[in-house]
């Protein structure tokens, strides 16, 4: 009975720890962005706000051209997001239905290719993109965090298309379907819960990179949230209420996505899959 107890003790206390590590972060920055400069830096701390204030926001919209980074940060994330649900459905239809020689190694490598480092795929994707005349372009970016997803989200696309019975598709393809038209109007419709979980995957990945980002288009006109929110810093100053708001209205987009597809990523996450 002590040992399920402590046990089930141990449970909430890990769970505690996993919701103030994601929780507090976010919370600290929304309390950030209502304060001054004085209450900020004043002694003692200060947790919430004595005077809330809107000025930080509208020094937010001011002082850069925030709506131009929310644009560029949108399309490059729902590029990026479309190009590799496209590309990873098809490779995971291929895995999880075609009879391919050496499936196992071709999961092997897949999960080998997740596992680079960004920095050591920088360099290569830097000539690709010049090579190409795409350096300060939405493609830019787009074709690189296709690439960078790509792994991931085909893993998870296989498990649950490996989950859809087989009689569906040739139910399909009996009434006049090709097998892409199988995938596309049986398969994928089904497997709903995993395709929205590596949407969604696919453009949180997208949305919070900088690394790539900064190094792939230089142009103003073409930066992302990321990059765009370290130009409020100055050579001497570091304006932590503007800054923070700013990065208050950078989560509100991945929010309501979240939100919108709740269930149907809870689901993804939690089946792994659909029983027929």
């Amino acid at each position: 009975m002590n040992s399920i107890f402590t046990a089930k003790r141990l449970r909430w206390f890990a769970a505690a720890i996993v919701l103030a590590n994601g929780f507090f972060p976010a919370l600290w920055i929304l309390l950030t962005s209502f304060k001054t400069e004085v209450e900020l830096t004043a002694k003692p701390i200060t947790y919430f706000p004595h005077a809330p204030t809107m000025a930080n926001y509208m020094a937010a919209f001011k002082d850069q051209p925030l709506p131009q980074y929310l644009l560029n940060s949108l399309i490059v994330a729902f590029g990026s997001m479309v190009v590799t649900l496209f590309i990873s459905s098809l490779a995971a239809y291929a895995i999880a239905r075609l009879q391919l020689p050496r499936r196992n190694l071709i999961l092997t490598c897949i999960i080998a290719v997740s596992m680079f480092p960004l920095v050591t795929l920088m360099v290569p994707l830097f000539e690709i993109m010049r090579s190409l005349n795409l350096l300060n372009s939405y493609w830019a970016l787009i074709f690189p965090y296709t690439v960078l997803s790509l792994p991931i989200c085909t893993l998870v696309l296989v498990s649950f298309f490996q989950e859809i019975p087989r009689d569906l598709e040739n139910a399909a393809m009996i009434d006049g379907c090709t097998r892409l038209g199988a995938l596309w109007r049986v398969v994928v419709p089904l497997a709903a819960p995993g395709v929205f979980t590596a949407g969604i995957l696919s453009f949180v990945n997208a949305w919070d990179e900088f690394l790539l980002s900064l190094s792939f288009n230089s142009a103003a006109s073409f930066r992302t949230l990321p990059v765009g929110i370290q130009m409020y810093q100055g050579e001497f100053a570091f304006p932590w209420p503007t800054i923070s708001a700013a990065l208050v209205i950078a989560m509100i987009p991945v929010v309501i996505v979240i939100l919108i597809f709740q269930e149907r990523v809870v689901s993804g996450l939690t089946t792994g899959g659909i029983k027929g």
